[in-house]
Protein backbone atom coordinates (compact mmCIF):
# COMPACT_ATOMS: atom_id res chain seq x y z
CA UNK A 1 0.00 0.00 0.00
CA UNK A 2 1.39 3.46 -0.30
CA UNK A 3 1.22 6.64 1.66
CA UNK A 4 -1.18 8.22 -0.74
CA UNK A 5 -3.55 4.91 -0.41
CA UNK A 6 -2.73 4.52 3.00
CA UNK A 7 -3.82 8.12 4.17
CA UNK A 8 -6.94 7.87 2.27
CA UNK A 9 -8.36 5.27 4.11
CA UNK A 10 -7.44 6.69 6.98
CA UNK A 11 -9.28 9.79 5.47
CA UNK A 12 -12.63 7.62 5.21
CA UNK A 13 -12.08 5.87 8.33
CA UNK A 14 -11.98 8.80 10.87
CA UNK A 15 -14.85 10.21 8.60
CA UNK A 16 -16.84 7.34 9.46
CA UNK A 17 -16.30 7.97 12.83
CA UNK A 18 -17.39 11.30 13.50
CA UNK A 19 -14.09 12.97 13.23
CA UNK A 20 -14.33 16.81 13.26
CA UNK A 21 -11.03 17.23 10.53
CA UNK A 22 -10.54 13.60 9.33
CA UNK A 23 -8.74 14.82 6.58
CA UNK A 24 -6.51 16.82 8.58
CA UNK A 25 -6.21 14.19 11.64
CA UNK A 26 -5.32 11.23 9.02
CA UNK A 27 -2.12 13.07 7.76
CA UNK A 28 -1.27 14.67 10.76
CA UNK A 29 -1.07 10.55 12.26
CA UNK A 30 1.05 9.47 8.90
CA UNK A 31 3.13 11.93 9.43
CA UNK A 32 4.09 11.00 13.34
CA UNK A 33 4.68 7.27 12.78
CA UNK A 34 6.17 7.82 9.65
CA UNK A 35 8.79 10.48 11.10
CA UNK A 36 8.42 12.47 7.47
CA UNK A 37 8.25 16.26 7.05
CA UNK A 38 5.30 17.43 4.88
CA UNK A 39 7.27 18.09 2.24
CA UNK A 40 8.82 14.05 1.92
CA UNK A 41 5.52 12.80 2.52
CA UNK A 42 4.28 14.84 -0.33
CA UNK A 43 7.02 13.33 -2.48
CA UNK A 44 6.79 9.73 -1.59
CA UNK A 45 3.27 9.34 -2.04
CA UNK A 46 3.07 6.85 -4.26
CA UNK A 47 6.32 4.93 -2.16
CA UNK A 48 5.65 2.03 -0.91
CA UNK A 49 4.94 2.21 2.90
CA UNK A 50 6.64 -0.11 5.25
CA UNK A 51 4.61 -3.06 6.97
CA UNK A 52 5.72 -2.01 10.25
CA UNK A 53 4.51 1.89 9.67
CA UNK A 54 1.69 0.75 8.49
CA UNK A 55 0.46 -1.48 11.16
CA UNK A 56 1.62 1.71 13.50
CA UNK A 57 -0.62 3.67 11.85
CA UNK A 58 -3.36 1.45 11.97
CA UNK A 59 -3.34 1.32 16.00
CA UNK A 60 -3.68 5.17 16.08
CA UNK A 61 -5.92 5.36 13.95
CA UNK A 62 -7.71 3.07 15.82
CA UNK A 63 -7.74 5.41 18.92
CA UNK A 64 -8.75 8.30 17.06
CA UNK A 65 -11.53 6.56 16.04
CA UNK A 66 -12.64 6.01 19.40
CA UNK A 67 -12.06 9.99 19.29
CA UNK A 68 -9.55 9.48 21.82
CA UNK A 69 -8.27 13.34 21.08
CA UNK A 70 -5.01 13.81 18.57
CA UNK A 71 -2.73 15.64 20.71
CA UNK A 72 -2.72 12.63 24.03
CA UNK A 73 -2.21 10.00 20.67
CA UNK A 74 0.70 12.18 19.53
CA UNK A 75 1.85 13.18 22.98
CA UNK A 76 2.32 17.05 22.15
CA UNK A 77 0.96 20.24 20.66
CA UNK A 78 1.39 23.81 19.81
CA UNK A 79 0.84 26.62 21.18
CA UNK A 80 1.64 30.09 20.87
CA UNK A 81 4.56 28.44 18.82
CA UNK A 82 5.71 26.60 21.23
CA UNK A 83 5.81 22.55 21.25
CA UNK A 84 3.84 21.61 24.64
CA UNK A 85 3.45 18.07 26.39
CA UNK A 86 -0.19 16.95 27.01
CA UNK A 87 -2.02 13.96 28.50
CA UNK A 88 -4.86 13.00 29.82
CA UNK A 89 -4.10 14.85 32.92
CA UNK A 90 -4.67 18.27 31.05
CA UNK A 91 -6.80 20.14 28.64
CA UNK A 92 -5.08 20.26 25.42
CA UNK A 93 -4.44 24.00 24.58
CA UNK A 94 -6.64 25.35 22.56
CA UNK A 95 -6.10 28.37 19.90
CA UNK A 96 -8.87 30.17 21.45
CA UNK A 97 -6.78 30.36 24.68
CA UNK A 98 -3.97 32.52 22.41
CA UNK A 99 -6.02 35.46 22.36
CA UNK A 100 -5.11 35.59 26.41
CA UNK A 101 -1.61 35.08 25.52
CA UNK A 102 -1.47 37.62 23.49
CA UNK A 103 -3.70 40.15 25.18
CA UNK A 104 -1.24 39.88 28.72
CA UNK A 105 1.97 40.10 26.48
CA UNK A 106 1.19 43.57 25.65
CA UNK A 107 0.77 44.52 29.53
CA UNK A 108 3.97 42.94 30.55
CA UNK A 109 6.62 44.99 32.35
CA UNK A 110 10.40 44.38 33.58
CA UNK A 111 10.01 42.28 36.39
CA UNK A 112 6.93 41.49 36.51
CA UNK A 113 6.06 38.23 38.73
CA UNK A 114 3.22 35.93 37.25
CA UNK A 115 0.72 33.84 38.52
CA UNK A 116 -1.16 31.43 36.42
CA UNK A 117 -3.86 29.76 38.48
CA UNK A 118 -5.43 26.23 36.76
CA UNK A 119 -2.93 26.17 35.17
CA UNK A 120 -2.68 22.67 33.43
CA UNK A 121 -0.67 21.84 31.04
CA UNK A 122 1.15 25.47 32.19
CA UNK A 123 0.57 26.27 28.36
CA UNK A 124 -0.58 30.02 29.13
CA UNK A 125 1.78 30.55 31.88
CA UNK A 126 5.34 29.35 30.38
CA UNK A 127 4.82 31.21 26.68
CA UNK A 128 3.84 34.42 28.73
CA UNK A 129 7.69 33.80 30.46
CA UNK A 130 9.03 32.38 26.81
CA UNK A 131 7.58 34.98 24.87
CA UNK A 132 7.74 38.15 27.35
CA UNK A 133 11.17 37.33 27.96
CA UNK A 134 12.36 38.53 24.02
CA UNK A 135 11.22 42.07 25.12
CA UNK A 136 11.46 42.56 28.60
CA UNK A 137 13.44 40.97 32.09
CA UNK A 138 13.22 39.80 34.74
CA UNK A 139 9.88 37.82 34.98
CA UNK A 140 9.16 35.48 37.00
CA UNK A 141 6.16 32.57 36.91
CA UNK A 142 4.20 30.29 39.59
CA UNK A 143 1.50 28.29 38.73
CA UNK A 144 -0.44 26.48 40.73
CA UNK A 145 -3.11 23.55 40.32
CA UNK A 146 -5.24 21.32 42.39
CA UNK A 147 -4.07 18.20 40.37
CA UNK A 148 -0.41 16.84 41.01
CA UNK A 149 -0.85 14.82 37.68
CA UNK A 150 -1.19 17.91 36.03
CA UNK A 151 1.97 19.96 37.66
CA UNK A 152 4.38 16.79 36.16
CA UNK A 153 2.97 18.45 32.91
CA UNK A 154 3.51 21.65 33.71
CA UNK A 155 7.00 21.25 34.96
CA UNK A 156 7.74 19.16 32.31
CA UNK A 157 6.50 21.57 29.58
CA UNK A 158 8.52 24.54 31.71
CA UNK A 159 12.11 22.70 31.28
CA UNK A 160 11.13 21.43 27.64
CA UNK A 161 10.51 24.97 27.06
CA UNK A 162 14.02 26.61 28.59
CA UNK A 163 12.49 27.97 31.90
CA UNK A 164 14.72 26.45 34.76
CA UNK A 165 14.50 26.40 38.64
CA UNK A 166 14.18 30.29 39.21
CA UNK A 167 12.08 30.90 36.77
CA UNK A 168 9.17 28.93 37.12
CA UNK A 169 7.81 27.47 40.33
CA UNK A 170 4.57 25.04 40.63
CA UNK A 171 2.53 24.86 43.42
CA UNK A 172 -0.34 21.79 44.57
CA UNK A 173 -3.36 23.18 46.15
CA UNK A 174 -6.94 24.91 45.50
CA UNK A 175 -6.40 27.92 43.79
CA UNK A 176 -4.82 30.45 46.31
CA UNK A 177 -4.23 28.25 49.26
CA UNK A 178 -1.26 26.83 47.17
CA UNK A 179 0.32 29.79 46.95
CA UNK A 180 3.49 30.62 49.70
CA UNK A 181 2.24 33.08 52.58
CA UNK A 182 2.58 36.36 51.87
CA UNK A 183 3.65 36.12 47.82
CA UNK A 184 1.96 39.19 45.80
CA UNK A 185 1.92 39.34 41.77
CA UNK A 186 1.82 41.95 39.22
CA UNK A 187 -0.03 39.66 36.66
CA UNK A 188 -2.43 36.83 37.87
CA UNK A 189 -4.22 35.11 34.73
CA UNK A 190 -6.45 32.06 34.65
CA UNK A 191 -8.26 29.43 32.34
CA UNK A 192 -10.26 28.55 35.17
CA UNK A 193 -13.11 25.67 34.82
CA UNK A 194 -16.16 27.73 33.03
CA UNK A 195 -18.61 24.71 31.67
CA UNK A 196 -21.57 24.41 33.48
CA UNK A 197 -22.14 20.99 34.82
CA UNK A 198 -25.57 20.15 33.15
CA UNK A 199 -23.66 20.74 29.68
CA UNK A 200 -20.39 18.80 30.48
CA UNK A 201 -22.78 15.52 29.00
CA UNK A 202 -23.33 17.61 25.72
CA UNK A 203 -19.42 18.18 25.14
CA UNK A 204 -17.30 16.91 21.86
CA UNK A 205 -16.74 12.76 23.12
CA UNK A 206 -12.50 13.90 22.96
CA UNK A 207 -13.11 16.62 25.39
CA UNK A 208 -16.12 14.96 27.78
CA UNK A 209 -14.42 11.18 27.36
CA UNK A 210 -10.58 12.09 27.32
CA UNK A 211 -10.08 15.62 29.57
CA UNK A 212 -10.22 15.63 33.05
CA UNK A 213 -13.63 16.36 34.00
CA UNK A 214 -12.32 18.62 37.41
CA UNK A 215 -10.66 20.96 34.73
CA UNK A 216 -14.14 21.68 32.64
CA UNK A 217 -16.78 21.82 35.40
CA UNK A 218 -17.42 25.48 36.46
CA UNK A 219 -20.23 23.99 38.72
CA UNK A 220 -24.25 24.88 38.47
CA UNK A 221 -23.58 28.29 36.51
CA UNK A 222 -20.10 28.13 35.27
CA UNK A 223 -19.03 30.78 37.50
CA UNK A 224 -17.88 29.07 40.26
CA UNK A 225 -14.18 29.93 40.26
CA UNK A 226 -14.08 33.15 38.72
CA UNK A 227 -16.36 34.09 41.86
CA UNK A 228 -14.15 32.65 44.26
CA UNK A 229 -10.31 33.75 42.24
CA UNK A 230 -11.63 37.29 42.06
CA UNK A 231 -12.78 37.93 45.74
CA UNK A 232 -9.42 36.29 46.29
CA UNK A 233 -7.39 37.89 44.03
CA UNK A 234 -6.90 41.45 45.45
CA UNK A 235 -5.02 40.02 48.75
CA UNK A 236 -2.31 38.32 46.24
CA UNK A 237 -2.24 41.27 43.83
CA UNK A 238 -0.19 44.34 43.85
CA UNK A 239 -1.45 47.94 43.16
CA UNK A 240 -1.60 48.23 40.01
CA UNK A 241 -2.14 44.68 39.39
CA UNK A 242 -3.68 43.13 36.78
CA UNK A 243 -6.60 39.70 36.88
CA UNK A 244 -6.60 38.06 33.28
CA UNK A 245 -9.11 35.36 32.74
CA UNK A 246 -10.49 33.31 29.59
CA UNK A 247 -14.15 33.05 29.91
CA UNK A 248 -16.81 31.13 28.08
CA UNK A 249 -18.83 32.52 25.03
CA UNK A 250 -21.67 33.88 26.83
CA UNK A 251 -19.59 35.06 30.15
CA UNK A 252 -18.58 38.40 28.67
CA UNK A 253 -21.57 40.08 30.86
CA UNK A 254 -21.41 38.41 33.98
CA UNK A 255 -17.36 37.81 34.57
CA UNK A 256 -16.91 41.78 34.14
CA UNK A 257 -19.40 42.19 36.50
CA UNK A 258 -17.31 39.98 39.08
CA UNK A 259 -14.50 41.84 38.48
CA UNK A 260 -16.28 45.24 39.00
CA UNK A 261 -18.04 44.35 42.31
CA UNK A 262 -14.60 43.21 43.75
CA UNK A 263 -13.07 46.74 42.80
CA UNK A 264 -11.03 46.00 39.92
CA UNK A 265 -11.23 49.32 37.21
CA UNK A 266 -10.92 49.36 33.37
CA UNK A 267 -12.62 46.25 32.93
CA UNK A 268 -12.66 44.98 29.20
CA UNK A 269 -13.38 42.27 26.84
CA UNK A 270 -11.84 41.17 24.41
CA UNK A 271 -13.14 39.14 21.62
CA UNK A 272 -11.75 35.95 19.96
CA UNK A 273 -11.19 35.19 16.06
CA UNK A 274 -14.86 33.92 15.69
CA UNK A 275 -16.12 37.25 17.09
CA UNK A 276 -16.54 35.65 20.67
CA UNK A 277 -15.88 37.14 24.16
CA UNK A 278 -12.96 35.32 25.42
CA UNK A 279 -10.76 37.28 27.72
CA UNK A 280 -11.87 39.80 30.61
CA UNK A 281 -9.26 42.16 32.09
CA UNK A 282 -8.93 44.40 34.78
CA UNK A 283 -6.29 46.49 37.16
CA UNK A 284 -6.57 46.60 40.89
Amino acid sequence: MTYQELEKEGSDLLTFAGVMDPRVDARQLLLFVSKKSAASLLLDQRETVPLEVEGEYRNLLEKRQKRVPLQHIIGETEFMGLTFQVSSDVLCPRQDTEILVEEVLRLLKDGDGILDLCTGSGCIGISLMVLGSRRIEGLKLDGADLSEKALAVARRNAWRNGLREGEADYYNGDLFDAIPAGRKYNVIVSNPPYIPSRYIEQLMPEVRDHEPLMALDGMEDGLFFYRKITQQAPFYLKEGGLLCYEIGYDQGESVPKLLQQAGFMDVRVIKDLSGNDRVVIGHL
